[in-house]
């Protein structure tokens, strides 16, 4: 017998701060911990105000970086996804997938290459031609469209994963994104060479989701 498809709740959270949208999530999760898997597959769909983040790969970070960070008029938040150093802002497509992997596959491995292949697809669907590489994440050549960090435990997900649509990238200017040298970042709008918003780029990463993951979304 074919397995059922799972059903993924799709929330909008809106243009919000970084710390909002990770005490949601964090209800999420515990909703999930403590229901013995009643709790709904989520995922949850948000801009950020101008924030860098840190994952738990990141070597000491000295005060004086932060507040220089800081002073650029952005938020500075350590987190406990993987990788290092990113940025988050408006014109950028983040999304958080809140998920029981026992209803897809329990792997972890699995998960992060599905929402690369998630993001890859997407990017077809826009006629851009993007891939993995052995960095986490996804590519334009050598420049990187989607950034991934992901936390997982009892197989339950949390953070994801960052798409620049119209994103203003002078931001990635005062970091090294992802801690990654001599590689860059790229936006759908630039690749495109026109503007591309983040309702634009909605529906299509949505469409691959549910292809990618074989879900039902279901909405508010």
């Amino acid at each position: 017998m074919r397995a059922a498809r799972a059903v993924v709740k799709v929330v909008r959270l809106g243009r919000t701060s970084y710390s909002s949208a990770l005490k949601v999530q964090q209800q999420h999760v515990k909703q999930h911990l403590d229901s013995s898997g009643a709790s709904p597959n989520t995922l949850l769909l948000c801009e950020h105000e101008p924030v860098y983040t840190v994952g738990i790969r990141r070597a000491p970070y000295p005060p004086e970086e932060e507040r220089r960070l800081r002073a650029l008029g952005a938020d500075f938040f350590p987190t406990n996804r993987g990788g290092l150093i990113t940025f988050h802002g408006p014109g950028q497509l983040v999304c958080y997938p809140v998920l029981n992997l026992a209803c897809f596959k329990k792997s972890v491995r699995w998960y992060v290459c599905e929402l690369e292949r998630t993001v890859i697809n997407m990017c077809s669907k826009f006629g851009i031609e993007a891939s993995t590489s052995p960095d986490t994440g996804v590519w334009v050549g050598d420049n990187k469209i989607c950034a991934i960090g992901i936390h997982c435990g009892r197989y339950i997900t949390s953070h994801g994963l960052a798409l620049n649509c119209n994103t203003d990238m002078s931001w990635f200017e005062n970091i090294v994104p992802c801690g990654i040298v001599g590689k860059g970042v790229t936006s759908l709008s630039r690749e495109l060479g026109r503007d591309v918003q983040t309702e634009e780029a909605l529906p299509k990463l949505l469409e691959a989701f549910s292809e990618q993951f074989n879900c039902t979304l279901t909405y508010n």
